[in-house]
């Protein structure tokens, strides 16, 4: 069988990369003005206005956008790529978390000329992501892997996940600069880390898995194994340099080998109620670990071993662990405390779903997610 990673973004890595951002984008943008889109939270920060001051000083047009909601949703995209377009914007600039670089991915394809203006016009691969305006990426969270995959997460207009997709969405440019995530608190911090912990591990073990996305799979496990604990503890910048790159090697071996059923109930839950997407998948994965572990594989087997664990046995005890030492409060919010178990399960078989619990390398039965409903929803 044939396996395939697509082309990776070209990566610059190291504290204080974001300094050369303006001169790289000035280039890029080849004389157009720019569009950086970034979070709310980031909006009034030195590390924007910083940006912002430099742009100026080299008298490179440049034009911020902040999205009046926090998670992407199509509504936000079209707001977005409203002011590319208006901008006549010839480069986009994702800074922030997931959200807002999932955002900047959709806004530089929709705001293209061939593009199809609507980001619901290419929702579960109804249209192929095959145009964008240039774009970089530069993350301040180490935990989604935006800025390496070509897959994008928004909300419909009837507020359910919907995914986009294409080699198009990928950054001409990713920016992994510590520095931007070195105030992130600790408990998002963790909540990143461990979504890319799951990420990767579910992209070297599912039924997508191949050798070929090992490297980059089997990297982000032990590094997220030896820095976070570290991070967390004397938050020095090659820790989170660390994170960040494990970050970056996840989000390849998703977008190759795609995720499973951790991210399936994951992603049911946020159907249901709000939640962060780090704390819902690490709980999500610590209810459905032993009970993936009962049927061995070679993969599995191969990905205890990147973590010098003796077999596939000892990875719940690992992961808790690791959870543990990150100071993951198993607690979901109280608004799911509303939610029948059924509901959950109901939400994780809906056809947007799908995907990730088709990958799953063992068959979850509708009574096994009830199950794992049963036991996330008491966390509430």
């Amino acid at each position: 069988m044939l396996h395939q990673i697509d082309a990776v973004p070209a990566l610059a890595l190291g504290e204080n990369a974001l300094q050369s951002l303006p001169e790289t984008a000035e280039k890029r943008a080849e004389g157009a003005p720019i569009l950086l889109i970034c979070d709310a939270g980031l909006a009034e920060t030195p590390l924007v206005s910083g940006l912002t001051e430099a742009f100026s000083a080299r008298k490179t047009a440049l034009e911020t956008h902040v999205p009046a909601a926090r998670e992407p949703s199509a509504a936000s995209i079209s707001a977005a790529a409203e002011a590319a377009r208006g901008l006549k914007a010839g480069l986009i600039i994702g800074l922030g978390g997931g959200s807002a670089l999932d955002i900047a991915k959709m806004t530089a394809v929709c705001a293209h000329p061939q593009g199809a203006s609507d980001p619901m016009s290419y929702a579960l691969g109804t249209r192929i992501l095959d145009v964008s305006l240039p774009k970089i990426l530069a993350p301040t969270t180490a935990g989604t892997g935006a800025e390496a995959a070509s897959t994008c997460v928004f909300s419909a207009p009837d507020g359910r996940k919907t995914w986009a997709w294409g080699p198009a969405a990928k950054p001409s440019l990713a920016i992994l600069d510590p520095v931007a995530t070195a105030t992130l608190p600790p408990h998002l911090t963790a909540w990143c880390a461990l979504d890319a912990f799951v990420h990767a591990f579910e992209a070297a073990t599912n039924r997508n898995a191949h050798a070929g996305v090992h490297p980059h799979a089997h990297a982000a496990l032990r590094l997220v194994a030896a820095h976070l604990p570290k991070t967390l503890k004397n938050n020095e910048i090659e820790d989170r340099q660390a994170l960040l790159l494990a970050a970056f090697h996840a989000g390849v071996a998703i977008d190759a080998c795609s995720t499973a059923l951790a991210h399936n109930l994951s992603h049911a839950l946020a159907g249901l109620a709000p939640v962060h997407h780090g704390l819902a998948t690490a709980l999500a994965f610590e209810a459905t670990l032993p009970w993936l572990v009962e049927t061995p594989t070679p993969a599995l087997r191969a990905a205890a071993a990147a973590l010098d664990l003796p077999g596939p046995e000892a990875l719940s005890r690992f992961l808790g662990r690791l959870m543990d030492q990150a100071g993951i409060e198993r607690r979901l919010p109280k608004d799911f405390r509303s939610f029948a178990p059924e509901a959950l399960r109901d939400e994780a078989l809906r056809p947007e779903h799908a995907p990730m619990l088709a990958a799953t390398a063992r068959a979850a039965s509708p009574e096994d997610l009830l199950a794992f409903s049963r036991t996330l929803l008491a966390l509430a």
